[in-house]
């Protein structure tokens, strides 16, 4: 048995010294280049495209198995500007062979110069990469289905690579359908005494249109059992001399249960610079030009292929500072939460700039719009989310604001905002929302009550108009369908009333319309800007698809009391209104709800909400004489001595006899 054993050993030693025989020598009596126009033949069928390999074709088999040539060119089909596709300088690669056998890659060098790889689309929309590896004609082959990989193994056992370098690559890319060219030059890779045991350093660089991109960093070691325990991380990215990245951290479990634990942090740096350092236009057109020009974060960033949190982030924006925290776990229905704080922003500057109207005489053809496409609520449907949002100070439409305060949640497609709450103009606001996307046509409510906001300095920053003076309370509820603005005002129903106390409406002058209309209505300027002072003005209303009805609006002053009545039509911005004044012998206002005669002359109001107009209804005055309901001349006389001074007694009377004649 022991004979049996030594010549088996003897013989099994004789046939593998052969084996490493024929290795090392084969090589040198086979003429490889002889073979290069069948490779050349077999790589151009493979692909479809023209394939030279015109510099030298070397092998070696033992003990590193090794391939090296030059001159490489894989070419683009007709019709494109570019005669190559992929064209490498020289080439060479030097891998164990025996150790292989065992999962243990050992790489002695790893070499590609000179490589140029390009890009290139037509104007027809073809490119230079479509259709690579199936030739015209060519059946597509059915991929198989992978292997099933037993959980927790790793593909290697050992990896040792004594030097990877690529050097003077280029990668050009050429759309002739948008005139661009955009070229990303002297690419390099270097990787030197690489070993899965200790800690593995890279640089990657390159040139984007002549400006720098580096990529740098450790990564390691894996050690003794790659793909299990932690593996430390340590990445830095610089690109354009603007923008400045690190990641550290570790990654667990990277074969089995990969779980991650990074701290990020981007540098303040500019946007605009750095898209202007890469020639092309900033994205975002900002009412303030000097918007978005300073950025920075910061973030703990955990997670595993379930879930993935944020934790302590820092966002910067200007001079806007975020503090927040985010999580999504389950990723087929996503569920989130979040937590921001906002010390400041003024929204106006990000917001897009105004459009330029076209000079006078100027014509503007508008296209008809394209058909708006559904929007797709299933991704809405599928969240569930959880979180709060508050904001020390916010600029929205000049309008100025204080500890805005929101909660968000909802799931399966209903989501409500309960409470928000706000500070504004010495008042405050509450508020809830509700949003039902179900349906393939979204649902709204809203619910609002405010108490104690000055109205003029409000209106003032929004409208740029001094319309109305008071203090204002309000409580509304309204409901509305659809996504866009037309459908929102086609179905908007609702009620609610509005109240402003001690104020007065700029504009008009109701007791001036009522003491003389020829006046009062009529285009001559006057000295000063006409009020209507009140003591209250109270405005419900209800809302039926888009058309806002009043029928008990009054205005309460000394002297004065208003009733209007009518509707705008929030779907054509028209306006119709009647108002109703009467002079009264009384100096009670607010509260005072006692009915009181007085000399009526009702105002008309009409037009748009752009361009409302003003005049006095003789026809309903006229029609109310008729019914009798004109007081009679001798307690008209009573009414107007003590209402208003004589002088008005005489207009008024002659007002009353123009009336009569119509």
């Amino acid at each position: 048995m022991i004979r049996v054993i030594k010549w088996a050993a003897i013989i099994g030693g004789i046939l593998i010294a052969l084996l490493i025989l024929i290795l090392i020598v084969a090589p040198r009596f086979v003429d490889i280049q002889q073979y290069k126009p069948r490779i050349e033949e077999r790589v151009a069928s493979a692909t479809g495209r023209p394939f030279t390999l015109s510099g030298d074709l070397s092998l070696s088999l033992f003990p590193w198995a090794g391939v090296s040539f030059s001159d490489l060119h894989l070419g683009n089909p007709d019709g494109f500007e570019e005669k190559d596709f992929v064209q490498v300088k020289s080439f060479e690669v030097r891998v164990k062979l025996l150790p292989l056998l065992f999962r243990d890659v050992q790489i002695k060098r790893f070499i590609v110069d000179g490589a140029r790889i390009v890009l290139e689309k037509r104007k027809d929309g073809r490119t230079s990469w479509h259709g690579l590896g199936h030739p015209p004609g060519a059946p597509t082959e059915r991929a198989e289905p992978p292997k099933e990989k037993r959980a927790g193994e790793f593909p290697l056992k050992d990896f040792t690579l004594g030097e990877l370098a690529v050097t003077n690559g280029v990668v050009l890319w050429i759309d002739h359908a948008t005139n661009q060219r955009r070229e990303i030059s002297d690419v390099t890779v270097r990787l030197q005494d690489v070993s899965m045991r200790r800690p593995i350093s890279f640089l990657v660089s390159s040139l984007i249109d002549k400006k720098p991109v580096a990529l740098e960093g450790n990564i390691g070691p894996f050690g003794k059992e790659p793909g299990k325990g932690s593996v430390p991380v340590a990445l830095s990215v610089t690109a354009l001399n603007e923008l400045a990245m690190t990641i550290k951290g570790s990654i667990t479990d990277p074969a089995s249960q990969p779980r991650f634990d990074l701290a990020m942090e981007i540098s303040s740096f500019s946007p605009r610079k750095f898209m202007a350092a890469l020639d092309r236009p900033f994205p975002l057109k900002t009412k303030d030009p000097a918007a978005v020009n300073r950025v920075s974060l910061k973030a703990a960033l955990k997670g595993n292929p379930e879930m993935v949190t944020l934790t302590d982030g820092v966002l910067t924006i200007d001079e806007s500072t975020l503090r927040f925290s985010t999580g999504v776990k389950a990723f087929a229905k996503p569920d989130v939460t979040f937590d921001a704080t906002l010390d400041r922003i003024d929204v106006d500057r990000y917001l897009p700039p105004p459009v330029t109207e076209k000079p006078a005489g100027e014509t503007m053809t508008k296209a008809s719009p394209p058909a708006k496409k559904p929007t797709d609520y299933t991704p809405l449907r599928k969240l569930r989310v959880n979180g709060s949002v508050k904001i020390g100070e916010l600029t929205v439409r000049n309008a100025r604001m204080q500890e805005l305060a929101l909660t968000v949640s909802g799931e399966n497609g209903v989501f409500s905002l309960k409470p928000v709450t706000v500070k504004l103009y010495e008042g405050t606001v509450a508020g809830e929302a509700l949003l039902n996307v179900i349906r393939e046509v979204p649902r709204t409510k809203v619910k609002i009550t405010s108490k104690g906001i000055q109205v003029n300095p409000l209106l003032n920053d929004i409208l740029k108009k001094d319309i109305l003076e008071g203090t204002a309370v309000a409580r509304i509820e309204l409901a509305t369908q659809g996504d866009d603005a037309s459908g929102i005002k086609r179905t908007l129903n609702g009620k609610g009333e509005l109240i402003f106390n001690d104020g007065a409406i700029k504009g008009f002058d109701l007791a001036g319309m009522v003491r003389n209309v020829k006046d009062a209505f009529s285009s001559a300027p006057s000295a000063e800007k006409p009020r209507t002072d009140f003591s209250e003005l109270r405005v419900p209303f209800t809302a039926t698809n888009g058309v806002v009805n009043t029928t008990e609006t009054s205005i309460k002053s000394p002297f004065l009391r208003v009733i209007a009545t009518g509707n705008a039509n929030l779907v054509d911005e028209t306006l119709d209104f009647r108002i109703v004044p009467k002079v009264v012998a009384t100096v009670k206002g607010q509260g005072d709800t006692a009915a009181r005669s007085g000399i009526t002359v009702p105002v008309r109001v009409t037009g748009t909400f752009s361009s409302p107009r003003f005049g006095p209804d003789l026809e309903g005055l006229l029609k109310q004489g008729l019914e009798g309901k004109l007081p009679k001349p001798k307690d008209l006389e009573e009414t107007l001595k003590k209402a208003e001074p004589k002088g008005l007694e005489k207009e008024l009377k002659g007002l009353m006899k123009d009336v009569l004649k119509q």
